[in-house]
């Protein structure tokens, strides 16, 4: 399975290629859908571009991408958004329009309480387990652990050289003990070499602009979609020899 992240924290600041408002989020969703996603993780913004958790932001922007594609859509928890985490937990309980899933980063205080409220309401639990952070060992002693949808193995290492040792890392340090499916993937000039050890490995994996602005060969993405089919072709190939991967900016 490719999951696609249409924006992340990024803005137009970033590429023009960025989704922000509802209507763009659900264009670009249907793109990278028909280029062979099969989930869509999205990070909901007010009109000035900030993520937010309030449910006057959280249910246009799911809204607007469940009328365009027929896939699990899920959105951040990120402690950017809320940094309290009572009110964090509290956004949740008020949203009105529910994801299928969300994703909560488990080296954040309020990650217990955060996944708690999701699980609530029947919300599907993407345990963020990101590599440099402790959460893998507390993700490990949480008794939430057997309830999560998935884990969300995320490699912060932007380094090629570097990034599929720390995705092993990762992955190992995360282990099987409560038997959920994991999704691993990397991100900046790490994501595509994480991602293509993904495939090696037999792993879901994500792709898009929030992971990364360039193609495997150093181009600039134009959009989401491109991002998933250069994703599909490594991903489902990932014995092939690789290419120039990595961010080149010019």
């Amino acid at each position: 399975m490719i999951q696609v992240c249409l924006n992340g924290q990024r803005g137009a600041e970033d590429s023009a290629a960025v989704p922000m408002s509802p209507g763009a989020l659900a264009e670009s969703a249907v793109a990278a859908v028909a280029a062979g996603a099969s989930e869509v993780h999205v990070h909901p913004k007010t009109p000035c571009g900030s993520d937010s958790l309030s449910p006057l932001v959280v249910a246009p922007a799911v809204e607007a991408i469940r009328a365009a594609v027929a896939v699990p859509v899920g959105v951040t928890t990120g402690a950017w958004a809320e940094p309290d985490p009572l009110r964090r937990a509290a956004r949740i309980r008020s949203w009105t329009v529910l994801p299928d899933h969300a994703s909560v980063n488990w080296d954040e205080d309020g990650a217990e309480e955060v996944a708690a409220a999701l699980l609530e309401r029947g919300v599907g639990v993407e345990a963020g387990i990101r590599s440099g952070t402790d959460g893998a060992r507390r993700f490990a002693a949480s008794p939430l652990a057997p309830r999560v949808l998935r884990v969300l193995a995320e490699v912060t290492d932007p380094d090629p050289a570097t990034a599929v040792d720390t995705a092993r890392a990762l992955v190992a340090g995360i282990g099987a003990r409560h038997a959920v499916p994991v999704l691993l993937h990397g991100e900046e000039g790490g994501a595509w070499p994480v991602l293509r050890l993904a495939g090696r490995l037999g792993l879901d994996t994500r792709i898009g602009l929030e992971d990364v602005l360039f193609l495997p060969d150093g181009r600039p993405a134009v959009s989401n979609a491109q991002l998933v089919m250069a994703a599909v072709r490594l991903w489902s190939c990932p014995q092939e020899p690789d290419g120039p991967v990595g961010e080149r900016r010019a």
